[in-house]
């Protein structure tokens, strides 16, 4: 497949005028039409529901758009469920998944009705002691240990991972709960992160469900859903293959008649949690080229920096870049594509062979859709960009401003220096 910009360079050309470089810019169709495939991928089972991992994209102009399609939001901290309430989300359709998670989270998460997905079997005395008596719906994140593997290889490495109960405290913790009033159960698990393949969701749910006819039959626990959480992940790189969503659901749909529908539990909800399977593709990071340099390697610094998009240099991290108006030339050029930190893994793009760039020019860096904006952060006192919406109609959103000097020294309490800075 290619990769191919949702923006051209006319309309690009149109949008500095109001709304420099960089910016993060969202397609609504893009994200409109595969909220609808996943919809209907998982229709089969009539509680289905994705709980949009907010942390991936914090924006509630985007998520609004996921909400017209019944999305709910995946809340990991005490922000994104202040985020979620403030949008009227209600309290079934937040699920609170965090670990090494403060008391006053818990009480607030709670409080405004959420369904709390415990990390660890010692969360239980914790949360009962804040909240006094435990809610009658609640959910354990599971993690088996060892490593998750399917037909091409180990995928993850789950034993390493710093979440969830074992298998002999998931038996444990159902019967404390259960002896503790809670009366509705769930499964939650993350094996593996960003596969790109439709074996993932099958195989997760195989082992759950497995695992849900067990402890329901050796613990009388009432379990109502099972949440498959994230892991479903986007083509970086042109020459992969997107995941297929109707397959998938086709494949749970197959286990889950093989597995759960014979032991008497064909009721159970499936939920899912994808942030960047919903949101990844349908964001690009536009910058425009600023310098060259010409040393032991050739560089194109660009207006954007790691302050923008943190996965290249956080992981290594591939993002494919379009030169835009450039679309089709050849690509006969190698640079590092960098930005303007005092860190030497500032860089989008390593030995990356491009079309010849020449000052001005506009970069397209693909999938920023998800943990793009959302990773930003202030080092070098570099500002976050604006975040952008490409409407249906052809027309383009504020969805975010971008940050000031006034808002990167706001937080200053400890002299008066706000006041005598020159902005």
């Amino acid at each position: 497949m290619s990769k191919v910009p949702f923006v051209t360079k006319e309309k690009v050309d149109e949008i500095v005028k109001k709304y420099p470089t960089p910016f993060h810019i969202y397609d609504e169709k893009g994200i409109r039409d595969n909220a609808r495939a996943v919809k209907e991928a998982f229709a089969w089972n009539p509680g289905f529901k994705e709980y949009f991992a907010v942390k991936a994209t914090p924006n509630p102009c985007l998520i609004q758009i996921l909400r017209e399609y019944g999305c709910g939001c995946d809340c990991s901290s005490m922000t994104e469920l202040m985020l979620s309430k403030a949008m009227d989300v209600p309290g079934s359709d937040i699920m609170f998944s965090s670990n090494d998670t403060p008391a006053e989270e818990y009480a607030y998460a709670a409080k405004i009705g959420a369904i709390i997905n415990l990390d660890d079997i010692t969360h239980i005395d914790f949360v009962e002691k804040i909240l006094g008596k435990l809610p009658e719906t609640m959910s354990c994140r599971f993690n088996p240990g060892g490593v998750f593997q399917m037909s091409n290889g180990i995928m993850d490495n789950p034993g390493d991972a710093k979440y969830g109960f074992t298998t002999e405290q998931m038996f444990e913790g159902y019967r404390i709960l259960k002896e503790k009033g809670v009366k509705n159960f769930g499964i939650h698990a993350f094996l593996a992160s960003n596969t790109v393949t439709n074996e993932y969701y099958p195989m997760l749910a195989k082992q759950l469900f497995e695992l849900a006819v067990k402890l329901e039959k050796e613990t009388g626990a009432d379990i109502k859903f099972i949440n498959l959480s994230g892991g479903v992940g986007i083509p970086y790189k042109p020459d992969q293959e997107p995941n297929d969503i109707r397959a998938i659901g086709e494949g749970v749909r197959k286990v889950y008649e093989e597995i759960l529908v014979p032991a008497g539990m064909g009721d159970i909800a499936i939920y899912t949690e994808m942030g960047r399977f919903m949101m990844g593709p349908y964001g690009q990071l536009v910058t425009t080229a600023i310098h060259e340099k010409h040393t032991h390697k050739e560089y194109i610094g660009v207006d954007a920096c790691a302050v923008n998009l943190m996965r290249p240099a956080m992981y290594g991290a591939y993002h494919h870049i379009t030169v835009l108006g450039k679309e089709d030339a050849v690509c006969d050029h190698k640079y590092d594509v960098t930005g303007s930190l005092c860190e030497n893994n500032d860089k989008f793009a390593v030995d990356r062979m491009l079309p010849e760039i020449e000052m001005g020019d506009y970069l397209v860096i693909h999938d920023t859709g998800a943990h793009g904006y959302a990773m930003g952060y202030n080092y070098n006192g570099k500002l976050k960009s604006a975040e952008l919406l490409l409407k249906e109609n052809g027309s383009v959103e504020l969805i975010r401003r971008a940050e000031t000097p006034k808002d990167y020294f706001a937080t200053l309490d400890c002299l008066p220096i706000y006041d005598k800075i020159e902005f």
